[in-house]
C-alpha cells in the first residue's frame, strides 16, 4: 500500500503504522525535506531520494514531492526480541540476511526460518528486498508471524549481540569448518550473504566463526534459500535432540 502527500506520510509515523521506506522528490523544498528526514531518523524508516519520475510512476495522483510504501511485516527492536527470547528461557537463534534481494528468496527464507524454531530475522534498512505483498505471499504468510529486526547497520547489529552473549556465524562455501561441527545449542546468529557478492568482507570479518556445507562435487555454491534451509534443519536437529 502507497501513502501520498506530506500529512498522510506524518500521520502513519506518529500512529506506528509499519513503513517499509518513503521516497522523497530530490528537488523538494528544503524544509520538506528536513521534516521528512527527521521523522524517518526517528523511526528508523529509510528515506529515498528520487527524481520526480519515479513518483510519477507510482500513478498516485497529486504526491506533494513524497510517498510512503507502507509494510505488511511490523519492525522490531533487536535487543527487545534478545531480552523477549532470553525471557522464555530459549537459546537466541537468530538469523541475518545481508544484501538478500530476490524476494522470492527473502519469503522462501521466511517460511523455512520460523518452521525451524528461528526468533526472528535481522535486516538492514538498504540493500534488502523489500518485505511487499508478494515477499508476504512467498513466504505462506511466515513474515508476518516471525519477528523482523531492521537495523540501520548489520555491523553494529552483531556488536549488540556479541555483547548479549550470541555468536555469530557466517556461511562462507569455502571455509574449513563444515556445519555439522558447529554447536548450534548455544546462543548463534547465522549471517547469510546475498545472491550476487554474498557476505560483505567487512561484516564477514568481524563473525566469530565462518563454515560451510560439504558437497561431494565442486559446484560453486547452492540457492541462498537452499543453503539457509539446510544449515537451520541441522540447528533445529541439534537442539531438538539435546
Amino acid at each position: 500500500m502507497l501513502l501520498a502527500g506530506r500529512n498522510a506520510i506524518l500521520e502513519a509515523l506518529s500512529e506506528g503504522r509499519a513503513v517499509d521506506r518513503i521516497y522523497l522528490q530530490k528537488t523538494a523544498p528544503s524544509a520538506l525535506q528536513g521534516e521528512l528526514r527527521k521523522a524517518s531518523e526517528k523511526h528508523g524508516v529509510p528515506l529515498n531520494y528520487v527524481p520526480v519520475e519515479k513518483l510519477n510512476g507510482f500513478n498516485l495522483g497529486e504526491h506533494g514531492g513524497c510517498v510512503a510504501l507502507l509494510s505488511r511485516v511490523q519492525y522490531h527492536d533487536l535487543q527487545q526480541i534478545i531480552s523477549w527470547v532470553v525471557e522464555k528461557g530459549e537459546a537466541p537463534l537468530l538469523l541475518i540476511l545481508d544484501g538478500v534481494t530476490d524476494i522470492r528468496n527473502i519469503g522462501g527464507i521466511a517460511r523455512t526460518a520460523w518452521s525451524m524454531g528461528v526468533q526472528a530475522l535481522v535486516i538492514p534498512d538498504k540493500g534488502v528486498g523489500a518485505l511487499n505483498e508478494d515477499a508476504v505471499l512467498t513466504s505462506a504468510g511466515a513474515l508476518e508471524h516471525i519477528p523482523v529486526c531492521r537495523v540501520n547497520s548489520l555491523m553494529k547489529a552483531v556488536d549488540e549481540l556479541r555483547l548479549n552473549g550470541i555468536r555469530v556465524l557466517a556461511s562462507e562455501m569455502t571455509a574449513e569448518k563444515k556445519i555439522f561441527d558447529l554447536d548450534f545449542r548455544e546462543p548463534v546468529a547465522i549471517v547469510m550473504g546475498g545472491e550476487e557478492r554474498g557476505i560483505h568482507p567487512a561484516l564477514m570479518k568481524i563473525c566469530d566463526e565462518r563454515f560451510s556445507i560439504p558437497m561431494p562435487t565442486e559446484f560453486e555454491s547452492l540457492n541462498v534459500s537452499v543453503a539457509t534451509g539446510m544449515i537451520l534443519y541441522e540447528a533445529m536437529k541439534q537442539r531438538l535432540t539435546t
